[in-house]
């Protein structure tokens, strides 16, 4: 842990994605900080804590 998630333990992931080599994670993470990732990951999200 680091100091700023120490306070908020435990932690529990609710999402993961994993990508088959570096470059393929790196284009999704650059999609994912524009407008449209930040709606796709709200959404699904959403869909997953709603049910």
């Amino acid at each position: 842990m680091v100091v700023s998630t120490k306070q908020r333990k435990p932690l529990k992931l609710i999402y993961y994605e994993c990508c088959l080599n570096q470059q393929d994670a790196t284009h999704r993470k650059k999609y994912l900080k524009t407008h449209y990732g930040k709606m796709f990951i709200k959404s699904r999200l959403k869909s997953y804590l709603t049910g």
